[in-house]
């Protein structure tokens, strides 16, 4: 046991719903900024009635990654951007934002900002370069898995960098002049099991956890290992690489990601045999990566193809017997002997449910926290291990951290890049939010027509509920008819490779294009919302 007094030196879960000081000291200096941006468009009111702005940023992979860049610089350019408080993004979106953060003060100089980011795009990571830092997550991590292969393979491969700063190399470098930051994800267990209080979990520079539920710990602590409240085990801090990694790991259905990822397993090992010249007159060439086996590769790369390829046979209905057998030689010294016959012997019979069980004995998936609080579901607390994935599972915008109560927010400004339906998004939220009794505006269901050629500005309003506008990425304003949305939306779908230059420039501006047509409009929304504010303080004269 500890004492009392080492107890009270550790980090600890944070149980409650108010803000943490670094996030409101951030905002109330931030709000200066927006009055100040208001004025510029002869907006005047006081700091009281001056309307909190959230910007919220859909999935949607690179699409979302650069849709979400364009919005940004549109909003720049207009001078509208410092009127906004948060920024909450997930998945793609995601992307951006760990690229926007690198750079402080990066909402003033966004133009600068905005050329760096394209000629990153340009680049390339070499083998060697993931390679090691795929080793290096191993070599540090208790909790190694293949969302760390994920980040270093797929991740590297669309923003072509590795980025190793953590939130606390950010903490320093951070201004309060930038929007503050929200990066969502979701509990995988708690979304599977309908909890949906306990499914949005918020990332912050400073504070990770159940953005409902009011748990929390310091984000430097996120990964560690907790018991009734305390941090009894450290681990390496999460760097902006595996968060883009974590936030970024639901682009497809897993069967599509455990194809990708076998490929780009085998091209890392067949990368790093080229490289030490130990494979370099071998017949094998790169265009010929799916013919490389598993015995190329050592022994935790026999582990990882064998289990990619268990999960992807299962997921086919196929038998996995013979990589089941390799990986009981390759691990027969770790596994604990009360599991080991019982996960072994089931490979005929392995289905999605026990092949989940296998993967999660196999990998330690994710992060260890145990809480205790009377608001967080049992089955949180109960457990010991609580994994983390891409909120675009869930719902495929981050509303849910917006709505806590003590951020205040009257404005929800919806950038949607979603592949199919743009309007999916919002009417999950307003279906949880129903259910979990949290102040949402109504949301009308959508024609056919609606949802093929959607308009580019929509406003959805609630009695007590932030008013939300919502901005599909192609729309009938920015295409020149229902025919070239659908051309768009073939044309930039959410699992394919790296963007070209071409690519890049024309999605840019059709995303520029959604705010630049409607900067009238938003400032019609916000002095819609300074008036009501204005009234609802009169009233209590």
């Amino acid at each position: 046991m500890m004492s009392e007094e080492n107890q009270s030196e550790c980090i600890t879960v944070r149980i409650g719903h108010s803000l943490n000081e670094a996030e409101k000291n951030h905002v109330t200096s931030r709000r200066e900024s927006a009055l100040e941006c208001l004025k510029r468009h002869e907006i005047h009111c006081s700091l009281e009635e001056m309307p909190n702005i959230a910007l919220v940023a859909s999935g949607g992979s690179e699409r979302a990654m650069l849709g979400l860049l364009g919005s940004l610089l549109a909003l720049f350019q207009d001078d509208l951007l410092d009127c906004v408080l948060y920024l909450a993004g997930l998945s793609g979106s995601t992307w951006c934002m760990v690229s926007l953060y690198k750079e402080p003060n990066w909402s003033s100089k966004l133009e600068k900002v905005k050329e760096d980011i394209k000629n990153k795009l340009g680049g390339n990571i070499s083998f060697k370069e993931k390679f090691k830092k795929l080793k290096k997550y191993y070599r540090e991590k208790d909790n190694f898995s293949l969302t760390d292969f994920w980040a270093v393979l797929y991740i590297t491969m669309i923003v072509k960098e590795i980025d190793e700063q953590t939130f606390s190399d950010l903490r320093s470098k951070q201004s309060t002049k930038d929007p503050y930051p929200i990066y969502t994800v979701i509990d995988k267990q708690s979304h599977e099991d309908k909890l949906d209080a306990d499914t949005f979990v918020e990332i912050t520079p400073h504070e990770t956890g159940y953005s409902i539920t009011g748990a929390f710990v310091d984000t430097s602590s996120f990964g560690s290992q907790f018991d009734q409240g305390a941090q009894i085990k450290d681990q390496p801090e999460m760097d902006m690489l595996f968060l883009q990694g974590l936030c970024g790991s639901g682009l497809a259905s897993i069967e599509k990601i455990l194809e990708e990822l076998l490929t780009l397993i085998k091209d890392l090992i067949l990368g790093e045999l080229d490289m030490m010249g130990d494979y370099a007159s071998s017949d094998i060439k790169q265009t010929d990566i799916r013919s490389l086996s598993a015995p190329h590769a050592d022994e935790a790369g026999q582990v990882l193809l064998n289990l990619v390829e268990v999960n992807r046979l299962v997921l086919r209905e196929e038998d996995p017997s013979s990589h089941i057998t390799v990986l009981k030689d390759l691990l027969r010294g770790n596994l604990q002997q009360d599991k080991h016959e019982n996960l072994f012997t089931m490979s005929k019979k392995m289905n999605k449910k026990t092949v989940k069980e296998y993967t999660l004995y196999i990998c330690d998936l994710q992060t260890s926290w145990n809480l205790t609080s009377a608001e967080v579901s049992p089955s949180v607390c109960r457990e010991t291990i609580r994994q983390y994935v891409d909120a675009g599972i869930a719902i495929n915008s981050p509303f849910l951290p917006l709505l806590r109560r003590e951020r205040h927010i009257d404005l929800i400004v919806s950038l949607d890049f979603s592949e199919n339906d743009p309007f999916e998004s919002l009417t999950e939220t307003a279906k949880t939010c129903k259910r979990l009794h949290i102040d949402f505006p109504e949301v009308p269901k959508m024609s056919k027509e609606e949802k093929s050629a959607p308009k580019d500005f929509y406003v959805f309003e609630g009695h007590n509920a932030p008013a939300v506008i919502h901005i599909p990425l192609f729309n009938i304003v920015n295409c020149d008819d229902k025919a070239e949305i659908k051309r768009l939306k073939h044309k930039y779908t959410t699992f394919q490779g790296p963007y070209s230059s071409d690519l890049i420039e024309e999605l840019l501006e059709k995303a520029g294009l959604n705010i630049k047509n409607n900067k009238r409009s938003l400032l019609t929304e916000i002095k819609k919302i300074i008036q009501r504010k204005q009234s609802h303080i009169c009233s209590f004269c």
